[in-house]
């Protein structure tokens, strides 16, 4: 288990090493968000794997986001009384029908015990769609 976070943080951090491109002003730019001590990347879009989870850009149109958010929860002490924390990942989909070329977009999510939550977000912070969670697990 404690694999899997190390092996999280390297990506991260990786990640961060490179710079993020600029975006491309004929397209939306849906930048990730989550809290402290969480992970939230970009995983599929429009059915087509990624390959950097940091952001998406999209042509305008309807378009089908999925993403995959980590998070820690406390865990349930077993009969040894330990309470290791466990790493939950979820996917997460996102649709939305009117992404408009040159706007930003934010794509949000939170924990929720063993569940998580996400919005997408325009630029002035108006819910667009909520995200729908297909799986969550110790996987």
């Amino acid at each position: 288990m404690r694999y899997l976070a190390l092996l999280s943080a390297v990506l991260v951090l990786s990640a961060c090493a490179s710079a993020v491109p600029a975006p491309d002003p004929n397209q939306a730019w849906v930048e990730l968000r989550s809290h402290a001590g969480t992970l939230l990347m970009a995983d599929r879009l429009d059915d087509q794997r990624l390959t950097d989870g940091r952001y998406f850009q999209v042509p305008a149109g309807a378009h089908e986001l999925q993403a995959r958010f980590q998070f820690e929860v406390n865990g349930g002490g077993g009969l040894d009384g330990a309470y290791e924390p466990r790493q939950v990942t979820c996917e997460i989909r996102v649709c939305y029908d009117n992404f408009v070329a040159g706007q930003r977009y934010r794509l949000e999510a939170r924990p929720m015990q063993m569940k998580a939550q996400a919005w997408l977000y325009d630029g002035q912070r108006n819910v667009l769609a909520r995200g729908k969670i297909l799986r969550c697990g110790t996987f």
